[in-house]
């Protein structure tokens, strides 16, 4: 037994011995790789990959664009390794900050963001414009008094229409809406123009011309715009040393024609401005960083307060209709009768296997893309409701299942003895220790529901983290997300309180 035991400690330990040389060779291999690509920089830059032309997936599932092909002669001049990294729109301040990317180079306006970024020269004129159906009545600005508007979340056009530096006349229009939403990427746009949730989009020309190009005849441009600025590429602020690198190499691109030839393939020849007077405005500018204040935070709180109340809807909503709907569910899914059984579990089975957030999806599109009917705008809320209560009902009826089945059968049998019936049974004798027994995954399922709230941005329901992230990206701050986060900790706190309780008060009941 000893020589055993000595014989398996021996092969531990050589084994341990073989893997800790097996590292340090790989170790040292690395080590070399890296002294050999010393030299070699790695520039990231960060766009939005749902941006045509200057930065998207194209059918072969490559990141192309106006912007990427810069960027990748940039690299190319300098002998430097580009990495094109998709971001998320609104975290791209955090992204920038935490050093994750070098640089935001996406269609990047300038204007209105001069002190928050250290700025290249402008290189392209953009103007925001407004898109309709083609059969739509909107024939200029004026006529979208009374209409549902989408805009992308802290995009120049909803800076035109709402931001600081905002004409009156902008500012007066936006006033005259029935709504403006925000969505988080144009496609979504796009989609919720064609189902007739909202009535037009703003949004930039480039975008514009290339989206309405690609998708026939359904959408035209209206031919007056609402606001025009300057695109640029955008830096940490203070991070003049890696802005005054990629400068000088676009300067020279200029100069030898590669500038025009890249603009020319992506057929903005007519909009590029690098080089033109008052292009380097924000270029010159010595933008030094703006503490928060105290009423900066404050104002943070009052907008995540009103998106807390559309997070508690949602989650009281859906417990409402959710739990009873489980309970139908699993009776359904307890079925002797086999076709019923079948398409309950089915139904569980897309249900639990599909995301959420596709669910929402379907549930709103589809009225529109399956039987061609035309959407309201007050029906982004009942999808999100009708969603979240269609897939928690389906956890939930496995939960319930789960507790039914845990209880001995012979109490059945013994109920049927006493000459209790069958709703008798379930009900007085079932129900309440099915109840006792499934408390607890109950309560995780409560907890993921408040947490959960915030995908009913995909359907541009604007709820509490919603609000959070367009204020994050307003004020280039990540606070807004921590005092969400904060939130959402707070009311699960209180959630998990609450039903710690009623499992206390329903086993001194049982008992």
């Amino acid at each position: 037994m000893r020589n055993i035991r000595k014989s398996i400690i021996f092969m531990m330990v050589f084994l341990m011995a073989f893997t800790m040389s097996g590292l340090s060779v790989a170790h040292t291999s690395e080590a070399k790789k890296s002294e050999g690509d010393s030299d070699k920089k790695t520039f990231i830059v960060g766009f939005d990959a749902a941006f045509p032309p200057y930065g998207y997936k194209d059918d072969d599932g490559n990141y192309v664009g106006f912007d990427l092909d810069l960027a990748e002669e940039v690299c190319k001049r300098n002998g430097w390794e580009l990495k094109k990294q998709p971001i998320d729109w609104d975290s791209k301040d955090m992204e920038l900050k935490s050093g994750a990317i070098d640089c935001i180079w996406n269609g990047f306006t300038i204007n209105g963001r001069e002190l928050k970024y250290t700025w290249s020269k402008a290189y392209v004129d953009n103007s925001q414009v407004v898109v309709v159906k083609s059969d739509s009545d909107v024939e200029e600005p004026k006529d979208l008094k009374d209409k549902v508007v989408v805009v992308q979340t802290d995009s120049s056009a909803l800076a035109a229409l709402t931001g600081e530096d905002a004409t009156d006349e902008n500012k007066e229009l936006c006033e005259s809406f029935k709504e403006l939403q925000q969505v988080s990427d144009y496609n979504n746009a796009f989609l919720n123009l064609e189902s007739g949730s909202v009535d037009a989009i703003c949004m930039d020309i480039g975008v514009a011309l290339y989206e309405v190009k690609q998708r026939g005849n359904e959408f035209r441009i209206l031919d007056d715009s609402i606001s025009s600025e300057q695109y640029g590429i955008g830096f940490k602020l203070g991070n003049t040393e890696l802005r005054d690198e990629v400068q000088k190499t676009l300067d020279e691109m200029l100069e030898d024609k590669t500038f025009e030839k890249i603009a020319k393939k992506w057929e903005l020849s007519e909009s590029v401005c690098l080089g033109r007077e008052g292009t380097d405005s924000a270029y010159k500018l010595s933008a030094k960083k703006e503490k928060t204040s105290a009423k900066e935070v404050a104002n943070v709180f009052k907008e995540l307060g009103k998106g807390m109340g559309a997070s508690l809807l949602i989650f009281f909503l859906t417990l409402l209709f959710s739990l009873p709907l489980g309970l139908l569910l699993v009776t359904i899914r307890r079925s002797r009768f086999k076709p019923l059984e079948v398409i309950a579990k089915i139904y569980i089975s897309i249900m639990r296997g599909t995301p959420l957030m596709l669910q929402l999806l379907v549930v709103f599109f589809g009225p529109y893309y399956l039987f061609g009917l035309r959407l309201s705008s007050q029906y982004r809320f009942f999808a999100v409701i009708i969603g979240f209560s269609l897939n928690y009902a389906a956890y939930f009826a496995e939960i319930f299942r789960a507790g039914l089945d845990s209880i001995p059968a012979g109490q059945k049998e013994a109920a049927h003895i006493l000459g209790y019936t069958k709703v008798q049974t379930f009900w007085k004798i079932m129900f309440p220790q099915m109840v006792k027994r499934v408390i607890p995954p109950v309560t995780n399922e409560v907890i993921t529901l408040v947490k959960d709230t915030s995908l009913a941005f995909a359907l541009a329901y604007t709820e509490m983290f919603t609000i959070a992230k367009q204020t994050a990206a307003a004020q280039a701050s990540i606070m807004p997300l921590f005092v969400a986060g904060l939130f959402y900790y707070i009311f699960n706190f209180i959630v998990a309180a609450v039903m710690e309780r009623i499992e206390k008060s329903i086993k001194f009941q049982i008992m």
